[in-house]
Protein backbone atom coordinates (compact mmCIF):
# COMPACT_ATOMS: atom_id res chain seq x y z
CA UNK A 1 0.00 0.00 0.00
CA UNK A 2 1.36 3.16 -1.14
CA UNK A 3 -0.12 5.42 1.59
CA UNK A 4 0.79 3.00 4.40
CA UNK A 5 1.79 5.11 7.09
CA UNK A 6 4.95 3.89 9.24
CA UNK A 7 4.59 4.31 12.90
CA UNK A 8 8.50 3.32 14.50
CA UNK A 9 9.61 4.46 17.42
CA UNK A 10 13.26 5.20 17.87
CA UNK A 11 14.84 3.73 20.80
CA UNK A 12 17.91 5.26 22.77
CA UNK A 13 18.75 1.70 23.16
CA UNK A 14 18.28 -1.65 24.77
CA UNK A 15 16.64 -1.52 28.19
CA UNK A 16 18.87 -3.22 31.06
CA UNK A 17 17.33 -2.67 34.02
CA UNK A 18 14.32 -3.96 35.81
CA UNK A 19 11.43 -1.95 36.31
CA UNK A 20 10.63 -0.67 39.95
CA UNK A 21 7.04 -1.63 39.16
CA UNK A 22 5.64 -4.39 40.76
CA UNK A 23 3.33 -5.87 38.05
CA UNK A 24 2.22 -9.29 36.89
CA UNK A 25 3.36 -10.21 33.95
CA UNK A 26 0.89 -12.95 32.91
CA UNK A 27 -2.39 -11.68 31.45
CA UNK A 28 -5.84 -12.16 33.17
CA UNK A 29 -8.82 -10.46 34.20
CA UNK A 30 -8.76 -7.20 35.83
CA UNK A 31 -4.78 -7.78 36.28
CA UNK A 32 -2.29 -4.35 35.14
CA UNK A 33 0.56 -5.88 33.52
CA UNK A 34 3.72 -4.89 31.80
CA UNK A 35 3.44 -3.78 27.79
CA UNK A 36 5.24 -6.37 25.59
CA UNK A 37 7.23 -5.05 22.72
CA UNK A 38 5.33 -7.35 20.33
CA UNK A 39 1.97 -6.13 21.86
CA UNK A 40 0.62 -4.29 18.92
CA UNK A 41 -2.55 -2.82 17.93
CA UNK A 42 -3.65 -2.29 14.28
CA UNK A 43 -4.08 1.23 12.97
CA UNK A 44 -7.16 0.70 10.33
CA UNK A 45 -9.27 -1.33 12.28
CA UNK A 46 -11.86 -1.44 9.30
CA UNK A 47 -12.73 -4.65 6.99
CA UNK A 48 -11.65 -3.24 3.85
CA UNK A 49 -8.23 -1.91 5.06
CA UNK A 50 -7.87 -5.68 6.58
CA UNK A 51 -9.12 -7.53 3.35
CA UNK A 52 -6.83 -5.07 1.22
CA UNK A 53 -3.74 -6.27 3.35
CA UNK A 54 -4.62 -9.52 2.95
CA UNK A 55 -4.93 -9.33 -0.95
CA UNK A 56 -1.38 -7.49 -0.99
CA UNK A 57 0.20 -9.93 1.32
CA UNK A 58 1.35 -7.16 3.07
CA UNK A 59 1.32 -6.47 7.37
CA UNK A 60 -1.06 -4.21 8.27
CA UNK A 61 0.38 -0.59 10.36
CA UNK A 62 0.30 -0.83 13.87
CA UNK A 63 1.23 1.02 16.62
CA UNK A 64 3.19 0.96 19.46
CA UNK A 65 0.66 -0.13 22.52
CA UNK A 66 1.34 2.37 25.80
CA UNK A 67 1.99 1.54 28.90
CA UNK A 68 5.11 0.12 31.42
CA UNK A 69 7.51 -2.12 29.90
CA UNK A 70 9.12 -4.93 32.18
CA UNK A 71 12.88 -3.56 31.45
CA UNK A 72 13.43 0.26 31.58
CA UNK A 73 16.29 1.84 30.14
CA UNK A 74 17.47 4.34 32.83
CA UNK A 75 18.04 3.43 36.48
CA UNK A 76 15.66 5.89 37.49
CA UNK A 77 16.64 6.71 40.94
CA UNK A 78 19.26 8.58 39.02
CA UNK A 79 17.19 10.34 36.64
CA UNK A 80 17.03 13.92 36.00
CA UNK A 81 13.68 14.82 34.29
CA UNK A 82 12.48 18.16 32.60
CA UNK A 83 8.93 19.81 31.88
CA UNK A 84 8.96 22.21 29.00
CA UNK A 85 5.00 23.78 28.37
CA UNK A 86 5.10 26.01 24.91
CA UNK A 87 2.34 27.63 22.99
CA UNK A 88 -0.81 29.35 23.82
CA UNK A 89 -2.48 28.41 26.77
CA UNK A 90 -4.98 25.52 27.35
CA UNK A 91 -7.39 23.81 29.41
CA UNK A 92 -4.94 20.50 31.40
CA UNK A 93 -1.66 21.75 31.13
CA UNK A 94 -1.37 21.53 35.07
CA UNK A 95 -2.59 18.49 35.10
CA UNK A 96 -0.37 16.70 32.89
CA UNK A 97 2.85 18.40 34.47
CA UNK A 98 0.81 16.98 37.67
CA UNK A 99 0.74 13.36 36.24
CA UNK A 100 4.37 13.50 35.02
CA UNK A 101 5.64 14.54 38.60
CA UNK A 102 3.96 12.40 40.48
CA UNK A 103 4.39 9.20 37.90
CA UNK A 104 8.28 9.90 37.67
CA UNK A 105 8.41 10.31 41.52
CA UNK A 106 5.91 7.33 42.44
CA UNK A 107 6.13 4.97 40.09
CA UNK A 108 9.58 5.34 39.43
CA UNK A 109 11.71 6.63 42.53
CA UNK A 110 13.20 9.87 40.16
CA UNK A 111 14.22 12.54 42.52
CA UNK A 112 14.82 15.18 40.33
CA UNK A 113 12.05 16.68 38.10
CA UNK A 114 13.06 20.46 36.99
CA UNK A 115 10.63 22.72 35.38
CA UNK A 116 11.61 24.93 32.40
CA UNK A 117 10.35 28.73 32.63
CA UNK A 118 8.15 30.36 30.09
CA UNK A 119 8.86 27.67 26.28
CA UNK A 120 11.38 26.99 24.88
CA UNK A 121 13.24 30.29 26.32
CA UNK A 122 14.04 28.32 29.50
CA UNK A 123 16.36 26.55 27.75
CA UNK A 124 18.10 29.31 26.59
CA UNK A 125 20.58 30.61 29.37
CA UNK A 126 21.09 33.65 27.53
CA UNK A 127 17.73 34.36 28.48
CA UNK A 128 17.72 33.97 32.13
CA UNK A 129 14.93 32.39 33.28
CA UNK A 130 15.60 29.78 36.45
CA UNK A 131 14.53 26.30 36.21
CA UNK A 132 11.43 25.25 39.06
CA UNK A 133 12.32 22.62 41.30
CA UNK A 134 8.80 20.11 40.44
CA UNK A 135 8.99 18.00 43.55
CA UNK A 136 4.99 15.91 44.45
CA UNK A 137 4.24 18.53 47.18
CA UNK A 138 4.54 21.65 44.49
CA UNK A 139 2.41 20.22 42.25
CA UNK A 140 0.14 18.38 44.19
CA UNK A 141 -2.82 21.27 44.12
CA UNK A 142 -2.21 22.83 40.92
CA UNK A 143 -4.80 21.18 38.81
CA UNK A 144 -7.19 22.85 40.46
CA UNK A 145 -5.96 26.58 37.60
CA UNK A 146 -5.99 27.00 34.49
CA UNK A 147 -2.89 27.91 32.60
CA UNK A 148 0.74 26.26 33.16
CA UNK A 149 2.20 27.16 36.72
CA UNK A 150 5.57 26.99 33.69
CA UNK A 151 4.89 29.98 31.92
CA UNK A 152 4.49 29.65 28.42
CA UNK A 153 6.07 31.16 25.15
CA UNK A 154 6.28 31.27 21.55
CA UNK A 155 8.84 30.84 19.28
CA UNK A 156 11.90 28.44 18.82
CA UNK A 157 15.59 28.67 19.87
CA UNK A 158 18.87 27.75 19.05
CA UNK A 159 18.40 23.69 18.82
CA UNK A 160 22.08 23.42 20.17
CA UNK A 161 21.92 25.58 22.77
CA UNK A 162 18.63 23.69 23.88
CA UNK A 163 20.52 20.77 23.78
CA UNK A 164 23.52 21.93 25.73
CA UNK A 165 21.47 23.26 28.06
CA UNK A 166 20.01 19.72 29.39
CA UNK A 167 23.31 18.30 28.88
CA UNK A 168 24.92 20.57 31.49
CA UNK A 169 21.89 19.78 33.66
CA UNK A 170 22.24 16.44 33.48
CA UNK A 171 18.89 15.84 31.83
CA UNK A 172 17.57 12.14 30.60
CA UNK A 173 13.83 13.25 29.60
CA UNK A 174 12.42 16.04 28.01
CA UNK A 175 8.43 16.11 27.96
CA UNK A 176 7.32 18.85 25.87
CA UNK A 177 3.79 19.70 26.17
CA UNK A 178 3.04 21.93 23.34
CA UNK A 179 1.31 21.32 19.91
CA UNK A 180 2.00 21.94 16.15
CA UNK A 181 5.69 23.93 16.66
CA UNK A 182 6.13 22.82 19.87
CA UNK A 183 6.34 19.21 19.21
CA UNK A 184 8.22 20.43 15.83
CA UNK A 185 11.02 21.72 18.13
CA UNK A 186 10.89 18.66 20.16
CA UNK A 187 12.03 16.65 17.10
CA UNK A 188 14.19 18.88 16.13
CA UNK A 189 15.48 18.37 19.76
CA UNK A 190 15.30 14.59 19.49
CA UNK A 191 17.71 14.81 16.22
CA UNK A 192 20.32 16.76 17.46
CA UNK A 193 20.36 14.45 20.52
CA UNK A 194 20.91 11.58 18.28
CA UNK A 195 23.30 13.13 16.11
CA UNK A 196 25.14 13.66 19.41
CA UNK A 197 24.83 9.99 20.13
CA UNK A 198 23.02 11.41 23.78
CA UNK A 199 20.83 8.73 26.17
CA UNK A 200 18.23 12.01 26.49
CA UNK A 201 14.23 10.63 25.85
CA UNK A 202 12.52 13.64 24.23
CA UNK A 203 8.61 13.13 24.50
CA UNK A 204 5.49 15.08 23.32
CA UNK A 205 2.46 14.79 24.72
CA UNK A 206 0.16 17.39 21.87
CA UNK A 207 -1.55 20.43 23.25
CA UNK A 208 -3.86 21.84 21.47
CA UNK A 209 -7.46 23.15 22.46
CA UNK A 210 -8.68 22.99 18.55
CA UNK A 211 -8.02 19.04 18.53
CA UNK A 212 -5.99 19.76 15.05
CA UNK A 213 -3.16 17.29 15.94
CA UNK A 214 -3.33 14.32 12.86
CA UNK A 215 -4.25 10.87 13.71
CA UNK A 216 -4.93 10.72 17.39
CA UNK A 217 -8.51 10.92 18.59
CA UNK A 218 -8.54 14.00 20.76
CA UNK A 219 -6.16 16.10 22.20
CA UNK A 220 -7.00 17.59 25.92
CA UNK A 221 -8.14 20.64 27.28
CA UNK A 222 -10.61 19.88 24.20
CA UNK A 223 -13.50 18.82 25.68
CA UNK A 224 -13.46 21.39 28.46
CA UNK A 225 -12.67 24.26 26.20
CA UNK A 226 -16.50 23.32 24.09
CA UNK A 227 -17.89 22.28 27.72
CA UNK A 228 -17.43 26.19 28.57
CA UNK A 229 -18.47 27.04 25.46
CA UNK A 230 -22.17 25.79 25.28
CA UNK A 231 -23.54 27.66 28.22
CA UNK A 232 -22.00 30.92 26.68
CA UNK A 233 -23.93 29.81 23.75
CA UNK A 234 -27.25 29.54 26.14
CA UNK A 235 -26.49 32.86 27.08
CA UNK A 236 -25.71 33.77 23.62
CA UNK A 237 -29.13 32.73 22.20
CA UNK A 238 -31.29 34.41 25.65
CA UNK A 239 -29.50 38.05 24.16
CA UNK A 240 -30.73 37.39 20.27
CA UNK A 241 -34.33 36.44 21.52
CA UNK A 242 -34.59 38.96 23.83
CA UNK A 243 -34.78 41.29 21.15
CA UNK A 244 -36.73 41.35 17.59
CA UNK A 245 -34.25 40.69 14.93
CA UNK A 246 -31.36 39.57 17.64
CA UNK A 247 -28.39 38.36 16.26
CA UNK A 248 -25.53 37.21 18.50
CA UNK A 249 -22.06 36.42 16.82
CA UNK A 250 -20.00 34.37 19.10
CA UNK A 251 -16.23 33.61 18.18
CA UNK A 252 -14.50 30.71 19.68
CA UNK A 253 -11.35 29.28 19.08
CA UNK A 254 -10.44 27.43 15.82
CA UNK A 255 -7.78 28.58 13.70
CA UNK A 256 -7.49 26.02 10.84
CA UNK A 257 -10.08 23.33 12.26
CA UNK A 258 -13.55 24.18 13.38
CA UNK A 259 -13.72 21.09 16.16
CA UNK A 260 -14.62 23.70 19.00
CA UNK A 261 -17.40 25.94 17.37
CA UNK A 262 -18.92 22.71 15.95
CA UNK A 263 -18.97 20.75 19.04
CA UNK A 264 -20.18 23.16 21.38
CA UNK A 265 -22.69 24.35 18.95
CA UNK A 266 -24.13 20.03 19.40
CA UNK A 267 -23.85 20.43 22.76
CA UNK A 268 -25.79 23.21 22.91
CA UNK A 269 -28.39 23.11 19.84
CA UNK A 270 -29.61 26.80 20.13
CA UNK A 271 -27.44 28.02 17.18
CA UNK A 272 -28.55 28.06 13.77
CA UNK A 273 -25.82 28.84 11.81
CA UNK A 274 -21.79 27.13 12.36
CA UNK A 275 -19.10 28.65 10.06
CA UNK A 276 -15.67 26.84 10.29
CA UNK A 277 -12.03 27.13 8.27
CA UNK A 278 -12.99 24.24 6.47
CA UNK A 279 -15.98 25.43 5.01
CA UNK A 280 -16.20 28.20 2.01
CA UNK A 281 -18.89 30.60 2.12
CA UNK A 282 -19.83 34.23 0.31
CA UNK A 283 -21.54 36.74 1.96
CA UNK A 284 -23.34 38.02 -0.75
CA UNK A 285 -25.73 36.16 -3.74
CA UNK A 286 -29.32 34.42 -3.42
CA UNK A 287 -27.74 31.32 -1.62
CA UNK A 288 -24.81 33.58 0.25
CA UNK A 289 -24.52 33.98 4.15
CA UNK A 290 -26.04 37.06 4.85
CA UNK A 291 -29.46 36.44 2.31
CA UNK A 292 -29.85 33.31 4.22
CA UNK A 293 -29.82 35.33 7.33
CA UNK A 294 -32.76 37.50 6.53
CA UNK A 295 -34.50 34.25 5.79
CA UNK A 296 -33.82 32.79 8.74
CA UNK A 297 -35.04 36.18 10.85
CA UNK A 298 -38.09 36.98 8.66
CA UNK A 299 -38.93 33.39 9.66
CA UNK A 300 -38.02 33.48 13.77
CA UNK A 301 -36.65 37.44 14.36
CA UNK A 302 -33.33 36.46 15.81
CA UNK A 303 -30.32 34.28 15.32
CA UNK A 304 -27.67 32.95 16.67
CA UNK A 305 -23.91 32.02 14.66
CA UNK A 306 -20.94 30.50 16.35
CA UNK A 307 -17.74 31.25 13.89
CA UNK A 308 -14.30 29.83 14.55
CA UNK A 309 -11.55 32.58 14.70
CA UNK A 310 -10.12 31.01 11.14
CA UNK A 311 -13.24 30.99 9.04
CA UNK A 312 -13.90 33.20 6.50
CA UNK A 313 -10.33 34.51 5.80
CA UNK A 314 -10.77 34.41 1.91
CA UNK A 315 -13.60 37.18 2.25
CA UNK A 316 -10.57 39.37 3.58
CA UNK A 317 -8.44 41.60 1.00
CA UNK A 318 -4.70 40.37 2.11
CA UNK A 319 -1.29 41.57 0.11
CA UNK A 320 0.89 39.26 3.07
CA UNK A 321 0.82 36.80 5.16
CA UNK A 322 1.93 37.34 8.80
CA UNK A 323 2.53 35.02 11.01
CA UNK A 324 3.08 34.65 14.70
CA UNK A 325 6.24 33.45 16.25
CA UNK A 326 5.61 29.75 16.12
CA UNK A 327 4.96 30.27 12.45
CA UNK A 328 1.11 30.17 12.67
CA UNK A 329 -0.90 32.57 9.95
CA UNK A 330 -2.26 35.65 11.85
CA UNK A 331 -6.07 35.45 10.99
CA UNK A 332 -8.02 38.69 10.46
CA UNK A 333 -10.69 39.13 13.27
CA UNK A 334 -13.67 37.16 11.47
CA UNK A 335 -16.61 37.79 14.34
CA UNK A 336 -15.80 42.08 13.97
CA UNK A 337 -15.94 41.36 10.32
CA UNK A 338 -19.25 39.80 10.14
CA UNK A 339 -20.56 42.11 13.19
CA UNK A 340 -20.03 45.23 10.59
CA UNK A 341 -21.30 43.99 7.20
CA UNK A 342 -24.48 42.31 8.92
CA UNK A 343 -24.59 45.65 10.42
CA UNK A 344 -24.05 47.43 6.67
CA UNK A 345 -26.32 44.78 4.80
CA UNK A 346 -29.69 45.26 7.09
CA UNK A 347 -29.03 48.92 7.65
CA UNK A 348 -31.30 49.08 4.24
CA UNK A 349 -33.55 46.19 4.74
CA UNK A 350 -34.87 45.94 8.31
CA UNK A 351 -33.58 47.33 11.94
CA UNK A 352 -31.39 44.55 13.80
CA UNK A 353 -29.99 44.40 17.35
CA UNK A 354 -26.05 42.70 17.10
CA UNK A 355 -24.50 41.60 20.21
CA UNK A 356 -20.67 40.32 19.51
CA UNK A 357 -19.19 37.60 22.24
CA UNK A 358 -15.22 36.56 22.04
CA UNK A 359 -14.97 34.27 24.98
CA UNK A 360 -11.81 32.52 23.64
CA UNK A 361 -9.29 34.23 26.69
CA UNK A 362 -11.59 32.73 29.37
CA UNK A 363 -11.93 29.49 27.46
CA UNK A 364 -8.44 28.66 26.88
CA UNK A 365 -6.93 29.81 30.64
CA UNK A 366 -10.05 27.54 32.49
CA UNK A 367 -9.20 24.68 34.80
CA UNK A 368 -9.45 21.17 33.20
CA UNK A 369 -12.96 19.39 33.70
CA UNK A 370 -13.25 15.98 34.93
CA UNK A 371 -13.13 14.44 32.27
CA UNK A 372 -10.17 16.03 30.42
CA UNK A 373 -8.45 15.95 33.89
CA UNK A 374 -8.71 11.83 33.93
CA UNK A 375 -7.62 12.22 30.56
CA UNK A 376 -4.56 14.41 31.27
CA UNK A 377 -3.12 12.09 34.23
CA UNK A 378 -3.56 9.70 31.52
CA UNK A 379 -1.78 11.33 29.39
CA UNK A 380 0.93 11.76 32.14
CA UNK A 381 1.54 8.41 33.13
CA UNK A 382 1.87 6.85 30.15
CA UNK A 383 4.16 9.11 28.50
CA UNK A 384 6.58 8.49 31.72
CA UNK A 385 6.11 4.61 30.68
CA UNK A 386 7.62 5.16 27.35
CA UNK A 387 10.28 7.73 28.19
CA UNK A 388 11.63 5.33 31.15
CA UNK A 389 11.82 2.68 28.72
CA UNK A 390 13.97 4.49 26.14
CA UNK A 391 11.76 5.53 23.71
CA UNK A 392 12.40 8.97 21.93
CA UNK A 393 10.69 11.56 19.27
CA UNK A 394 6.91 10.17 20.23
CA UNK A 395 3.80 11.64 21.54
CA UNK A 396 1.14 9.68 23.57
CA UNK A 397 -2.02 9.90 22.39
CA UNK A 398 -5.29 7.61 22.06
CA UNK A 399 -5.79 6.29 18.47
CA UNK A 400 -9.22 3.94 17.78
CA UNK A 401 -9.49 4.43 22.29
CA UNK A 402 -6.44 3.03 23.13
CA UNK A 403 -3.60 4.93 24.20
CA UNK A 404 -0.56 4.60 21.74
CA UNK A 405 2.80 5.94 20.94
CA UNK A 406 2.89 7.73 17.97
CA UNK A 407 5.95 9.02 15.95
CA UNK A 408 6.45 12.96 16.45
CA UNK A 409 7.08 13.04 13.12
CA UNK A 410 3.47 11.10 12.23
CA UNK A 411 1.53 13.68 14.27
CA UNK A 412 2.52 17.44 12.62
CA UNK A 413 2.66 16.43 8.59
CA UNK A 414 -0.78 17.67 8.89
CA UNK A 415 -3.52 19.31 10.45
CA UNK A 416 -6.74 17.41 11.68
CA UNK A 417 -9.41 18.78 9.84
CA UNK A 418 -13.70 18.41 9.84
CA UNK A 419 -14.72 16.68 7.03
CA UNK A 420 -17.09 18.20 5.46
CA UNK A 421 -19.10 15.06 4.30
CA UNK A 422 -18.88 13.09 7.67
CA UNK A 423 -21.81 12.57 10.12
CA UNK A 424 -20.17 14.69 12.48
CA UNK A 425 -20.97 17.58 10.09
CA UNK A 426 -23.57 16.35 8.90
CA UNK A 427 -25.04 16.63 12.82
CA UNK A 428 -24.35 20.06 13.07
CA UNK A 429 -26.27 20.68 9.83
CA UNK A 430 -28.97 18.90 11.26
CA UNK A 431 -28.71 20.74 14.60
CA UNK A 432 -27.88 24.09 13.22
CA UNK A 433 -30.81 23.98 10.09
CA UNK A 434 -28.37 25.85 7.92
CA UNK A 435 -27.62 24.81 3.92
CA UNK A 436 -24.85 22.73 3.28
CA UNK A 437 -23.81 25.44 0.72
CA UNK A 438 -23.72 28.91 1.63
CA UNK A 439 -22.43 30.12 -1.69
Amino acid sequence: MSDKIEFQIENLGVPKFKSPLQLSTVRGDNIFTFISETDKLVFDTSLEGYSQCLANNEEPSCLEKAGPRQNIFFQSEKVTAAIVTCGGLCPGINNVIRGIVMALHYFYGVKRVIGVPYGYEGLNPEVGHPFVELTPEKVKDIHQFGGTILGSSRGGQSVSTMVDTLVSNNAQMLFAIGGDGTLKGANAIGDEIMKRGLDISVVGIPKTIDNDVDIIDKSFGFETAFDIASPILKDAHNEAHGAYNGISIVKLMGRDSGFIAASASLAMPVVNFVLVPELDFNLYGKNGFLEILKKRLEAKHHAVIVVAEGAGQHLFEKDDVVTDASGNVQHDDIGLFLKQKIKEYFSDVFPVTIKYIDPSYIIRSAAANSSDSVFCSSLAYQAVHGAMSGKTKFVVGKVNDRFVYLPISAVVSKRKKIDLESGFWFAVLQSTGQPFSIK
